[in-house]
């Protein structure tokens, strides 16, 4: 099917089916000239029989002469019923018969087969010439077709010659099966030469395609990218249609590829910015942190809202310190740091966490899903032990930071074949359609569906899903009201192997 679809089976087909309309029209054509040709030749000699049935000549001894020579001999045959012969006086007949030859006797016809040679009209008696347009076609019981042609003796009698049109028909449907098996071959040849004309013709094209495919699989949506592959030069003539789109797509790859460096350059800035920025600021913020611990400690010795205006700044210090340790986070990831290779047992990252989740926010109802033995199973995958502890926690803040008090959070682990899912699903209010798509981005936030409680960065989600992409893992997400779930997936570790396995793009899921 995908074939048939393509342009050079379009183009095969439009040959073929042009070949065999060609084919009939000339055909059908050269069968009804054929078919034409040979019937004025049997009414030519239809006339002249009935000329000498009727008008005999005298050959001086009282008898009529022979018949003509070609009486008989032309494409009525010469078989004993290919020609008849009715006289008829008054219209009741005097004689009906068949002509028969040296191999056949003459055969007397019956009332029911002379009835249509007698309904055709006579011509007038007479010598005359041979006119072919006299002869009428009249079909006879149990004999066939036969071109008549009825004309007046001069004794007064009428005299109707026929002669058969089988032979004639027999040469007409030869002439068309001969014309199909040709036309058949013909049509076949030149759609195999189609075939192989239009591959050839196509060949470049083909290649052109193959280069725009393959840059059509490069991940141009991050990183550096190396965008080299061009259509070959052979290919880019601008003399021909093919080559013209060559030269349009090399122009579109050079416009696309200065572009990506572009971007890389921007964001190249911007990452070294971030980082530094983040880097400087943890100086001042930690300096900021310290003087107002120091002057909390003596806040019985200040004015009450001097002690308030204290405890915001040292907690907003706090929250900007968050900030930008999760910029720096993300930054050293968008630079490429490399992670940590360790065996991990995911099963106790996982109930530490939830563990903590609990102590934090006794206000959630926390629920752990194991199984019954997880040291059997094996929930042991290859990473950054931080980092991955970073991801689940994340999670589950992100659980309590969305959603009121009284929610049910559940976080559970499975085993699928070579990969560890983690779950983390929660009953609350879930994520509002339009923002499900953006959920992973930096600083996405919830509308007041899934207001924000306490403080938040709006950067939790974007560390889990860089982290886990850094893993080679795949995250999504799914939510409707009532149910929002977290799902990750990660390759389960080797017996003795710490192999990071290969990096996969992160998945968001819809609900």
């Amino acid at each position: 099917m995908t074939w048939m679809r393509s342009l050079q089976a379009r183009i095969v087909l439009t040959t073929v089916i042009l070949m065999a309309v060609v084919c009939a029209v000339v055909g059908v054509g050269a069968a009804l000239s054929l078919r034409h040709y040979l019937g004025e030749q049997l009414a030519q000699e239809v006339s002249r029989t009935v000329g000498f049935a009727a008008n005999p000549p005298d050959d001086g001894t009282g008898t009529h002469g022979p018949p003509p020579p070609d009486a008989g001999s032309g494409f009525g045959g010469g078989d004993g019923t290919s020609r008849i012969q009715v006289r008829s006086v008054d219209g009741q007949v005097v004689s009906a018969s068949t002509l028969g030859n040296f191999r056949s006797a003459d055969q007397a016809l019956d009332a029911e087969q002379v009835a249509p040679v007698l309904a055709v009209t006579p011509q007038p008696g007479g010598p005359g010439g041979v006119d072919p347009d006299t002869a009428q076609a009249v079909t006879l019981p149990s004999l066939g077709t036969y071109l008549v042609e009825a004309r007046a003796a001069p004794d007064g009698s009428v005299v109707a010659v026929g002669i058969s049109t089988a032979r004639m028909d027999a040469t007409v449907g030869r002439l068309a099966v001969i014309e199909i098996v040709i036309f058949a071959i013909g049509v076949a040849v030149a759609g195999v030469i189609a075939a192989f004309a239009t591959g050839a013709t196509l060949r470049p094209l083909h290649r052109v395609s193959a280069t725009a495919r393959r840059v059509s699989e490069l991940p141009l949506e991050r990183g550096e990218v190396e965008l080299d592959d061009r259509v070959p030069e052979e290919d880019a003539d601008p003399r021909t249609e093919v080559g013209q789109v060559g030269v349009a797509l090399n122009r579109m790859l050079g416009h696309v590829a200065g572009a990506l460096e572009v971007r890389q350059e921007s964001e190249t800035r911007v990452r070294r910015f971030v980082a530094d920025a983040s880097h400087e600021l943890r100086t001042p913020l930690a300096a900021i942190r310290g003087y107002s611990e120091l002057a909390r400690r003596r806040a019985d010795e200040l004015p009450p809202e001097v002690a308030a205006m204290l405890e915001r700044v040292g907690s907003q210090t706090e929250r900007m310190t968050l900030l930008v340790e999760d910029l720096l986070l993300l930054a050293r990831l968008d630079a490429g740091r490399p992670l940590a290779r360790e065996r991990v047992d995911l099963a106790r990252i996982v109930a530490d966490a939830v563990a903590d989740a609990h102590a934090v926010a006794s206000d959630h109802h926390w629920s752990l899903q194991l199984p019954e033995d997880p040291d059997e199973i094996g929930f042991d995958v290859v990473g950054d032990p931080e980092r991955l502890h970073q991801v689940v926690a994340n999670l589950l803040a992100n659980a309590r930071t969305h959603t009121p008090p009284g929610t049910h959070v559940e976080a559970g682990l499975s085993r699928r074949g070579d990969r560890v899912r983690l779950e983390v699903s929660d009953d609350g209010p879930g994520i509002a359609p339009d923002l499900l798509d953006h959920v992973f981005e930096r600083f996405a936030r919830g509308d007041t569906g899934r207001a924000r409680t306490t403080g938040s960065t709006g950067l939790g989600l974007s560390i889990v899903s860089a982290v886990v992409t850094e893993h080679g893992g795949t995250l999504g997400v799914t939510s409707v009201t009532g149910q929002t779930c977290f799902a990750v997936e990660l390759a389960a570790a080797d017996r003795g192997g710490t192999e990071l396995p290969p990096v996969a793009a992160p998945a968001a899921r819809r609900g």
